[in-house]
């Protein structure tokens, strides 16, 4: 419809599209009442236009409640990316695989800061073990979407926590809007001890199949060496997740170590626990009340 409008004018695209849909208008007035919960239904095309107005008008002559988001779905992304591009006080929450930091940004949340859970929202815990016992990923064009649904409940005024990532989180990318200005925030770098990282990493992992696990070691088998690789097949295979857990942990440090030495290290804040905690739930709880000590010192700073 919209080709023909541009084409030959309004009414004979009204004119053909009629032909089109007339038979089905009953068909879908039908389908849409099963869809519409208590009679309310929310309907889009791509501009707003005719498309959406018109089947808006049918339903609303089928007894429903219909919504048509103004503008389409193009405005509605243009809305999303600027939503996103907002100045956002970021504050980036780092640290080596196993540091519990989707556990932390879960305390901050509880304590009353603004998170952003991108893992949470991707589906993939960022690693090559990322999606074992996730559900499928959101495309990236949706991913962009549930961050903005997130971010649209948030103030730009005050900080906004997010744990680090590569631009790819699985295969759902962080938009650049978004991404550009976390690389340019200040990262708190969390030094957990590695002892709880082993212990969390194995209880995380240990009730997933072996066979997914073995997978994901063969996904990084060249960077990691074919012999590493093996054992740590064997490994899995064996149940001993802890020695694996261990084996990864020098594959994995030295990635991310990669990574954090790129950053600007004025804008790096290293954060130890003293006393070094002696469970997972006391370091989620210590690492959380760090964070919010160290931003308030920095303030401005952030």
């Amino acid at each position: 419809m919209g080709t023909l409008y541009k084409q030959v004018g309004k009414n004979e695209a009204l004119m053909r599209g009629l032909e089109f849909v007339g038979p089905k208008m009953a068909m879908f007035a039908r389908h849409a009442t099963s869809l519409a919960l208590e009679g309310r239904i929310k309907l889009y095309c791509w501009r707003g236009g005719q498309r959406s107005q018109s089947m808006g008008w049918l339903f609303e002559k089928a007894g429903l409640q219909p919504r048509v988001l103004q503008g389409g779905y193009r405005q509605f992304r243009r809305s999303a990316r600027e939503r996103i591009s907002l100045p956002w006080k970021i504050a980036v929450v780092g640290g080596f695989t196993g540091s519990g930091k989707t556990e932390i940004l879960r305390a901050l949340r509880q304590m009353g800061e603004q998170v952003l859970d991108l893992e949470g929202l991707a589906h993939h815990r960022g690693s090559a073990f990322g999606a074992i016992g996730q559900p499928p990923q959101p495309s990236t064009e949706q991913f962009l979407n549930l961050i903005w649904r997130a971010l649209d409940d948030l103030d730009p005024g005050r900080t906004l926590w997010v744990e680090d990532e590569s631009h790819l989180v699985g295969r759902a990318a962080v938009p650049d809007e978004l991404f550009n200005p976390m690389r340019e925030a200040r990262l708190y770098f969390l030094e957990a001890p590695r002892a709880l990282r082993v212990v969390h990493l194995t209880a995380l992992y240990g009730v997933e199949s072996r066979a997914e696990l073995a997978a994901a070691v063969q996904r990084i088998q060249k960077r990691l060496g074919g012999r590493d690789a093996a054992e740590c097949i064997a490994q899995i295979e064996a149940g001993e997740l802890a020695a694996v857990a261990e084996r990864l942990l020098h594959y994995y440090d030295k990635q991310y170590a990669h990574g954090a030495g790129k950053r600007d290290p004025e804008r790096v804040t290293h954060l130890r626990p003293e006393p070094e905690p002696t469970s997972m739930a006391q370091w989620v709880e210590q690492a959380a009340q760090m964070l919010i000590t160290a931003r308030n010192q920095l303030g401005s700073k952030i």
